[in-house]
């Protein structure tokens, strides 16, 4: 089974190579050349089918990988890491740690690593806050790319020859980090933690979990436990380890992980009453938590660095930061700047938990809910999907049932909060192409073809909402389809429009895309 994913590896990379020559160095060139390694629906499934097994190669490989672009993994201690993993808040985490590292040491040269991307794959990995340029982006894209070429020299039969797309991506973040020299890395994990691409540096600064919750099942496995377990693995011999308050199974393995691998400490975070007093800079009251994890550890990072140089138990520089993070498309409001009565609503929010935290905070009065400033009468559509068709029912049952608890308190009915649902994939034009940077070969072809999940989409919907009629149900083959029907409802309608996009940042990556509101949105 090794020699065959080997061989095919290798064999669908040469085709790729051989079809669309190497001559040219541009960074289209480098989104094509890197979307070749996209694994496709079947190499997905069949990971799903192995309960994860695949995983025992994965850090094996990931450091085969690294010494051939030239590095060991000692090498990677140099980045001065803040390692962070989690179900949900991961990414907002990060971001906050970074403004705060930023706003403290504003000399520093800080990497930040994150993922997915919204709208180009730049976003990934970010210098003091900005994505890499396209020019610097390419420049390191090839120069990791050229040193896999030069060097094909592998000690593990199982090792492909070219890593995947989030191995590539995360040997390129290091090696751009390294490349530039940075006082400080905050690398966020892709999936999981123990077997994650991002899990080969040997001595981070100190590192934390967020929110657990059930996602990634194929991978990670079906229970709490499990999945504690998985993120619990990012935790290493010396090294300070942080959670937030979880859930007692979870805790209680993260306990344990931290024991076994020989953590210097392990802290749960303790509520910080300055928090409470600062506006943050992302919305949503599940924010307050992932502010004070990234309040611990860039507290505890900084004075590992320079002892000296944080002298307050909370100073204005933390301050600064917590109200300056921005993390587009999370909870975030948009004011179209075309359409001036239409207002989005972006939120990735891809898991039950997050989609809870999702509708709380737009059916807040103000956001999506009538208020003295807003008092309607308004138009609200959702536009929903998700990468797994399976799961899509279970993530609208926890819609409906977290926007009828929210709802109860205002005197709302939730049957009638949507006036469209709007169920789409993630393909971005309506041609059927995608930009390039959102390319996905992931998605299985007979599901996109018969638009086979959101059907199920919009026949849980109705069977959840069973007065919603059927006329005001869209199933739709792209972004731009859907795109289309918001802009007629903007311009034809009297009253103002609030859309909330959620389900996926693929989703939310192509609704900023087709929109045009990048300039306003990232």
């Amino acid at each position: 089974m090794v020699q065959i994913r080997t061989f095919l590896t290798r064999c669908s990379f040469l085709s790729f190579r051989n079809r669309r020559g190497m001559s040219t160095r541009n960074y289209q060139n480098a989104i094509n050349s890197l979307n070749s390694l996209q694994s496709n629906a079947a190499t997905i499934e069949a990971v799903r089918a192995s309960g994860g097994r695949l995983s025992q190669f994965a850090i094996p490989e990931m450091v085969e990988y690294l010494e051939r672009i030239g590095y060991t993994t000692d090498d990677l201690n140099a980045l001065k890491v803040i390692h962070i993993t989690g179900t949900k808040g991961k990414g907002s985490t990060s971001a906050f740690t970074d403004s705060i590292i930023r706003h403290t040491k504003p000399d520093w040269k800080v990497g930040l690593y994150t993922s997915p991307h919204l709208v180009a794959v730049r976003e990934r990995i970010r210098i003091n806050g900005r994505p890499l340029s396209e020019e610097d982006f390419t420049k390191y894209f090839f120069e990791v790319w050229d040193r896999l070429q030069a060097n094909d020299s592998r000690k593990l039969e199982s090792t492909p020859f070219m890593p995947g797309y989030f191995r590539f991506v995360t040997l390129m973040a290091f090696h751009t980090f390294l490349s530039l020299g940075v006082d400080a890395t905050i690398l966020e994990v892709g999936v999981g933690g123990m077997y994650d691409s991002t899990n080969i540096v040997p001595k981070p600064i100190v590192t934390g979990v967020t929110a657990l919750g059930i996602d990634h099942v194929g991978v990670l496995g079906k229970t709490l436990k499990e999945i504690a377990w998985q993120k619990g693995g990012i935790y290493k011999e010396g090294v300070p380890a942080f959670s937030v308050v979880q859930p007692e199974e979870g805790m209680q393995v993260l306990t344990e992980r931290a024991k076994e691998l020989k953590a210097s400490e392990f802290i749960i975070t303790s509520k910080l009453p300055q928090i409470d007093k600062i506006k943050l800079g992302l919305a949503g009251a599940h924010q307050v938590g992932n502010a004070l994890l990234a309040v611990h550890l860039a507290k505890t990072f900084l004075l590992d660095l320079d002892p000296e140089g944080v002298k307050d138990s909370f100073p204005q520089s933390f301050v600064d930061g917590l109200q300056s993070t921005r993390w587009p498309g999370r909870c975030q409001t948009v004011v179209d700047p075309q359409h001036s009565k239409l207002t989005w609503y972006l939120d990735g929010a891809h898991t039950i938990e997050s989609l809870e935290c999702c509708i709380q905070w737009f059916s807040q009065p103000g956001v999506g809910s009538p208020s003295d400033s807003t008092p309607g009468p308004f138009q609200r559509v959702l536009i929903f999907n998700t990468g797994g068709g399976r799961a899509g029912p279970s993530f609208l049952e926890s819609v409906y049932k977290q926007l009828s608890l929210q709802l109860s308190q205002l005197g709302e009915e939730p049957a009638s909060f949507f006036d469209q649902a709007i169920f789409c994939t993630n393909v971005t034009y309506a041609d059927g192409g995608f930009k390039g940077d959102l390319t996905a070969v992931s998605l299985p072809p007979d599901d996109l073809a018969q638009l086979r999940t959101q059907h199920q989409l919009a026949d849980a919907w109705s069977s959840i909402v069973p007065s919603f009629s059927k006329e005001r149900i869209h199933v739709l083959p792209s972004v731009e389809h859907a795109i289309r029907i918001v802009h007629r409802l903007a311009t034809e309608g009297e009253s103002p429009v609030k859309v909330l996009v959620a389900g996926s940042l693929h989703l939310v990556g192509g609704v900023i895309e087709v929109s045009n509101l990048a300039e306003v949105a990232l």
